[in-house]
């Protein structure tokens, strides 16, 4: 059986169609495939950057193009020897599959609604309920700290003595701390203020690895925490990285270090 031209061009055309369909470029007889442009295609629509479209491939095909010449010359050239070269490539190598672990991982084991309000529930219970307008005044010995403490018994300004204070950031606005919340301060500086009323200044310095504090509270009033809504993606992040940091110790300790 014979085929006449015309039917064997279309069975030539039929054969022919998806094989080349496969990619979109042939550079030097090294291929392209059409999968990479669906790819690439696939990460701008989904990052929002552009909506597919004709002229979105196109744009992606001849960027493909481009950086297949230049990966070819650089072949030619050597470079994908270079042992600095050959050392990122490895790292690149690492970081996108462990990604791409990760992403699994945390697909299986998302953060969840509950693990968020509790998170959030310890972060009011250990900020509390009240913010402490505060000043200080930092010295380096117990007795001179002791000495500012009687001045200001005596009617001292204690924004005037503050600048004396080895807190320089604080020391020129009268030891303002401004407002926060005791968890904002290491818990010996937070208990001594906490005491206080407003007004009032500590009987006794407080001692920190950075010297010794006079601690006087300027006001009290109530905390405005931010609303679970208003913080829920913050919270979820850090919740998400403190599980990856628990699973990869947990690998780390199964694993033989030497």
């Amino acid at each position: 059986m014979t085929f006449k031209p015309a039917k064997l061009l279309i069975a030539l055309l039929v054969v022919a169609v998806p094989a080349f369909a496969q990619n979109v470029a042939v550079v030097n007889g090294k291929a392209i495939p059409t999968s990479r442009v669906e790819a690439v295609v696939k990460q701008v629509v989904a990052q929002g950057q552009q909506p597919d479209s004709p002229q979105l491939r196109e744009l992606i095909k001849k960027d493909l193009i481009g950086r297949e010449v230049m990966m070819q010359e650089a072949e030619k050239q050597g470079f994908g020897k270079n042992a600095d070269v050959k050392t990122a490539i490895e790292n690149a190598r690492q970081a996108i599959i462990i990604n791409a672990m990760v992403a699994d991982y945390l697909k299986k084991n998302p953060v969840s609604d509950a693990e968020i309000k509790a998170e959030y529930d310890r972060f009011v219970a250990q900020a509390g309920d009240k913010e402490y307008h505060v000043r200080h005044i930092l010295l380096a010995t117990e007795a001179e700290a002791n000495d500012v403490i009687a001045k200001i018994k005596g009617g001292a300004k204690f924004e005037d003595l503050a600048k004396q204070s080895k807190d320089t950031g604080s020391a020129a606005n009268g030891g303002d701390l401004d407002w926060a919340s005791p968890s904002s301060f290491p818990p010996v500086f937070s208990q001594a203020f906490v005491a206080l009323g407003k007004g009032q200044v500590t009987e006794k310095p407080v001692q920190t690895p950075n010297g010794f504090h006079v601690i006087k509270v300027d006001d009290i009033r109530a905390a405005k925490l931010p609303t679970l809504e208003e913080v829920k993606p913050q919270v979820a992040e850090a919740l998400t990285q403190k599980k990856l940091q628990a699973y990869q110790e947990e690998l780390v300790k199964k694993a033989k270090v030497q």
